[in-house]
């Protein structure tokens, strides 16, 4: 039974949803004793795990289920904040033996998987490490959605994405994987993008979209639109060369970036400070910039807790991209790491964190609009997931379906499988398999 319930996510080609894309059939082939829901969506403005949850409920604990029995957990917890009410009514009568709903506050970033493991089961992830160490998987709430589909013979064919922001009407939509960017904020209203930007996710840790007609992947859960000239715009645009140039002018050690650090305050050896510092002057600062390795980007540090809005989060993906090229990885935990005494007093509650952002006026409802919508053209990239680029299985001309197998993982490789999320003529190119709908037939 395990073993089918494994082979059936690998074949759907299930991956993280909310994070990297880690192929889900590794994860779960793993022994755990706990399998953590994580539905704290704690990224500001995003609608869709909170809405699944509500609306959803039955097939997520159905998908909850398949990864307890695949990793031979005793226990399934359902993480998600007390402000999401309706979810939390519909979890609690779904939810099957062994599971039970553990209630957060409304803080950032409760969604992330060291935050999230000590808030729910009071396990301190060391630093380096993930979840698995302590005994636990994380999962995220479509993730099991796509798992309890592949154990019907479903394929991962679409995404549900929050358009939002700087739109007439913010709306989250199930989109077919590959649809590009401009088409998807056209099917939610978007008609002019003239002095706007787009974040491909979050406020907080999204990537500004440099080209609308990149396509949406199977990680993909928010576009943001915002003005160019909004304070996190901005930030996004700025090159890294000038924002060392203000970290060697401005900075004045305050240590708020560090005290607010949620990994910091989890007892990892992280301190932002000291690397605004160190790398005014780099010389004999090696081991103390290797610090940046331990970031796990959440922003809090840039975005909220900076008084004079220097970037100790950019900086540190700077170095961590250096560092990684020289193939260094985050140290071991500090030896008797422990929670900070002052962790449960410094979560950053997000009505605050939203304020302070200059996001106010977008914290608005996105209704979930599920209904098919007539996309014609799909890009389908073979690397939308940590490990090797899927293989094509198809040749260009070639007619397929939805869901049909496309590409498929390399022979002893980490990878995932990739369906077709529209029917139609498929085209390879290097890097991505195009398929185009037949005229009049709008995918479907």
């Amino acid at each position: 039974m395990r073993d089918q319930v494994i082979g059936k996510i690998r074949e759907a080609g299930v991956v993280g949803a909310g994070g990297a894309g880690f192929p889900t059939h590794v994860k779960v082939a793993a022994a755990a004793d706990t399998v953590i829901v994580n539905g704290a969506e704690c990224e500001p403005l995003l609608r869709v795990d909170q809405q699944l949850m509500e609306f959803a409920a039955a097939r997520i604990v159905a998908g909850l289920a398949a990864v307890m029995e695949a990793t031979g957990a005793a226990e399934g917890v359902i993480a998600l904040k007390g402000k999401h009410k309706g979810a939390i009514a519909a979890l609690e009568a779904a939810a099957g033996k062994n599971m039970r709903l553990v209630i957060l506050g409304d803080f950032y970033p409760a969604g992330d998987e060291h935050v999230l493991v000590h808030e729910a089961v009071g396990r301190l992830v060391p630093q380096g490490a993930i979840p698995l160490s302590v005994g636990c998987v994380v999962s995220n709430v479509e993730t099991l959605l796509n798992a309890a589909a592949a154990q019907d013979g479903g394929a991962v064919t679409h995404s549900y994405v929050t358009v939002t922001g700087e739109v007439a009407q913010p709306v989250t939509l199930r989109l077919p994987i590959g649809t590009t960017v401009a088409a998807a904020l056209a099917l939610a209203g978007v008609e002019r993008l003239e002095g706007l930007s787009v974040l491909d996710g979050g406020p907080m840790m999204g990537r500004l979209v440099a080209d609308l007609g990149q396509p949406i992947t199977k990680t993909t859960k928010g576009l943001v639109v915002l003005p160019a000239g909004h304070q996190i715009i901005r930030r996004r645009t700025m090159p890294v060369e000038a924002l060392l140039k203000q970290a060697h002018a401005a900075c004045i050690q305050c240590r708020y970036c560090t005290d607010l650090c949620p990994r910091y305050l989890l007892g990892h050896s992280l301190e932002p400070h000291k690397i605004m510092r160190g790398v005014k002057h780099i010389r004999g600062q090696e081991a103390l910039l290797k610090m940046a390795l331990a970031c796990s980007e959440c922003g809090v540090c840039e975005q909220y807790a900076c008084p004079l809005g220097l970037s100790p989060r950019t900086i540190n993906a700077a170095l961590k991209q250096a560092l990684a090229q020289q193939g260094l990885k985050a140290g071991a935990a500090p030896a008797g790491q422990c929670c900070s005494r002052t962790q449960a007093y410094r979560k950053i509650p997000v009505k605050r964190l939203i304020t302070r952002t200059g996001l106010g006026g977008y914290d608005r409802p996105a209704p979930l609009d599920s209904r098919p919508l007539a996309v014609k053209r799909v890009e389908l990239l073979l690397k939308q997931h940590i490990g090797a680029p899927s293989q094509p299985v198809v040749a260009s001309g070639q007619r397929v379906r939805q869901g049909d197998l496309v590409a498929r993982i390399p022979d002893g490789a980490l990878g995932a499988n990739l369906h077709a999320s529209i029917a139609g003529v498929a085209t390879v190119a290097a890097d991505r398999i195009v398929i185009t709908a037949p005229e009049g037939s709008g995918g479907r």
